[in-house]
This record gives structure tokens, C-alpha cells and sequence, in this order.
């Protein structure tokens, strides 16, 4: 069965690099990438991802308004937040969103795309 992977980051290489390791990992997966998270957050509805990999620092809509929006419109799509950003404030605060599953930083290290795999595993065959 393929799943849906949205990959939302205002830069299009983080998104071409991401696409390039997703699409290392053994499950079928449908990718779409938006460097807008406006457009994006439009299209969760429509697209159903199975699991959204979410930029925190975007301008227009950051990472925390888009998950702020979606638990106001009642999205529950599973989202891994993948940063540049070390704060620990920002690791706090994944707390208040039951449907992020990891925060990550960049770059992306082997062990870390190792979890996501086991993560993917899990999310992609349920």
C-alpha cells in the first residue's frame, strides 16, 4: 500500500535532500513537498499524509501555526518535526501536540534517518 509523506520546508533543497533519503527507505511512498506552509497546510485535508515532516522556522506560517492550526481544525495527521533549531523550549513544546511523533535536527545524521525509518514502519503499515 503506498502512504502519503507531505515534506514542509520553506527550502526546496531541504525538501529535494529529504525526498532523496525518504526514497532510500522500503515502503512505497507518495511525496509531496511545498516550500510554502500555507499551500501546504491547504492541501493536508485533501492529500491525507500519513505523515507530515514539518520545518519549525518558515516565514508567512511556522512550524507552530501550522500545528497550531491543524489541531484547531482537527487534524491529526502524524508529523516529525525536522529543525535547525537546538532549542530545548522548542522540544518542550512538541508536548502540546499529541500527533508529533519526533523532532529532529539538521542535518539529517544515519542514526536519525534510521528512526525514521522504524518510525515510517510503524505510521506506513498502519
Amino acid at each position: 500500500m503506498t502512504r502519503t509523506i507531505m515534506l514542509v520546508d520553506d527550502s526546496s533543497i531541504c525538501n529535494l535532500m529529504l525526498r532523496k533519503v525518504l526514497g532510500r527507505l522500503p515502503f512505497e511512498m507518495e511525496m509531496h513537498d511545498f516550500t510554502n506552509p500555507v499551500q501546504a497546510l491547504e492541501q493536508v485535508q485533501r492529500l491525507n499524509p500519513a505523515v507530515i515532516m514539518l520545518d519549525l522556522n518558515m516565514p508567512e506560517l511556522d512550524g507552530w501555526g501550522f500545528l497550531e492550526q491543524m489541531k484547531a481544525s482537527g487534524l491529526t495527521n502524524k508529523v516529525v518535526i525536522l529543525t535547525s533549531s537546538t532549542s530545548q523550549i522548542d522540544r518542550t513544546r512538541c508536548a502540546n501536540f499529541n500527533n508529533v511523533l519526533a523532532y529532529h535536527n539538521k542535518p539529517l545524521s544515519a542514526d536519525v534517518v534510521n528512526q525514521l525509518s522504524q518510525a515510517f514502519s510503524t505510521e506506513l503499515h498502519q
